[in-house]
């Protein structure tokens, strides 16, 4: 679930939901204490009492200047098993102070959730329990924003994004038995979506996460994600697949050049960049994963007493 808000003060709020509506009475029940409790300090309390299986709590926050204003955005995340884009146990919640047309509220949250809590898996796996929330409480004194393509909006836009894009990578850095942190980019598609298909089958390939825990640079595997990703008219010669600025694969096919030790090296990095070209247009997109480690196996098998 998205759900952005918008308020003058603390209370009313305007809401803009997408998708389908929490069930709000423990929420109503709690507000009294909060709104007693409210204060600039309890982001860090917050952050620490959302926590499951985290290690660690997870907040970030920035500054940005609008129209003379200082505006402040700040957010907390928790999440690091049964993470998987569109439903996942994650939540996330992002603030500003900023000035902001209530009505863009709804697209912009879904935007910046696209493009950040939908952008991450640690291990293919979903449950019913997401929300990430971005609100707006309009005290920075800035001139309202009313269109998101204007200069401030983009601005705003592009501070908000940053803050969600660390708080879902924090979560992916948190993952059950995680050791080390890959992005996955994938160009030269024909769309955004087919690449995001290709980034997909290699993020949640099991072969291919166990792999990077033991920094084993099997192009096998990775490439073998590629092929069954599922689109039809792929032509493999055309596939060239990098470690990092590696190139370790052409044409589909091991790079001549290539050698066992560079990707090695790559491999047991704790941030490693797979890029994988297919050649067939100009989309591109990114999804940020991690490894598959023995600890997942006992986080998740060894849980009761």
């Amino acid at each position: 679930m998205q759900l952005g808000l918008a308020a003058q003060q603390v209370l009313p709020f305007s809401t803009g939901v997408i998708m389908e509506t929490l069930p709000v009475e423990r929420i109503t029940a709690g507000l009294p204490a909060a709104l007693a409790d409210a204060q600039p300090a309890p982001w860090a309390r917050a952050a620490e009492g959302i926590m499951t299986t985290d290690t660690l709590p997870k907040a970030a926050s920035r500054q940005i200047t609008l129209g003379g204003q200082t505006v402040n955005i700040t957010g907390i995340s928790k999440g690091a098993g049964m993470i998987r884009p569109n439903m996942a146990t994650m939540l996330g919640f992002v603030a500003t102070d900023a000035a902001i047309d209530p009505q863009l509220l709804a697209p912009l949250v879904r935007e910046i959730a696209d493009q950040s809590f939908n952008r991450v898996t640690i291990d293919g796996d979903t449950s019913t329990n997401d929300s990430f929330v971005l609100v707006a409480t309009h005290q920075a004194g800035n001139a309202a924003i009313t269109a998101l393509d204007s200069a401030e909006g983009v601005q705003l836009k592009a501070a908000l994004l940053a803050v969600a894009q660390q708080l879902a990578q924090a979560i992916v850095r948190d993952g059950e038995g995680a050791t080390k942190f890959i992005t996955i980019r994938v160009e030269g598609g024909k769309t955004s979506a087919e690449c995001r298909q290709v980034a997909y089958a290699i993020a949640h390939s099991p072969l291919v996460k166990t792999a990077f825990f033991a920094s084993d640079p099997n192009l096998g595997r990775i490439l073998a994600a590629v092929g069954y990703a599922g689109i039809a008219d792929l032509d493999q010669t055309k596939i060239d697949l990098y470690l990092d600025e590696v190139h370790v694969a052409v044409q589909g096919g091991r790079n001549p050049q290539y050698r066992e030790e560079d990707g090695q090296r790559v491999m047991q990095q704790s941030e490693i960049t797979v890029r994988v070209c297919l050649g067939r247009g100009t989309a591109s997109d990114t999804v940020w994963t991690c490894d598959l480690s023995h600890d997942y196996v006992t986080i998740n098998a060894d849980y009761r007493p």
